[in-house]
């Protein structure tokens, strides 16, 4: 059975993954990736553009499926080693989250809705999967 995913990275971070044809959730620990599987869609929502940076994002960066069910864990630095798996990205952009607030039933409480994304992977309907897709698919080539 296909899930839908929500994972949370800054906009840097989602654009190496494209670019690479990876994705990672929860700083790179295991146990969030190990949760999704092969034809699982994914959306990447990026509250900033960078990890290290202040300036705000509050956006959907990238959409996408797993591509497999291999985990691999590689050394990035000596004391980075994130687990990771293929992913096959369909876009990359920057969809707005607010206009879609009111419609992501995911997001129970519309005032404070970015409390939502607080846990970094967030398994969500495919209502709303679609919709934030649909969103994508507005978006220039």
């Amino acid at each position: 059975m296909t899930k839908y995913w929500i994972a949370v990275a800054s906009k840097n971070h989602v654009l190496y993954g494209a670019s690479q044809g990876i994705v990672m959730a929860g700083h790179g620990k295991r146990a969030g990736i190990a949760r999704m599987h092969k034809g699982d869609g994914f959306i990447y929502y990026s509250p900033k553009v960078t990890v290290e940076g202040k300036e705000p994002l509050r956006a959907f960066t990238a959409i996408g499926e797993i591509a497999d069910d291999t985990i691999e864990q590689v050394e990035m630095t000596p004391d980075f080693k994130p687990f990771r798996r293929r992913g096959l990205y369909r876009k990359t952009g920057e969809v707005s989250v607010r206009p879609l607030v009111k419609d992501l039933t995911f997001i129970r409480n519309k005032q404070s809705w970015g409390y939502v994304f607080r846990f970094g992977l967030i398994e969500i309907p495919e209502q709303d999967f679609r919709r934030i897709g649909h969103a994508f698919d507005t978006l220039p080539q």
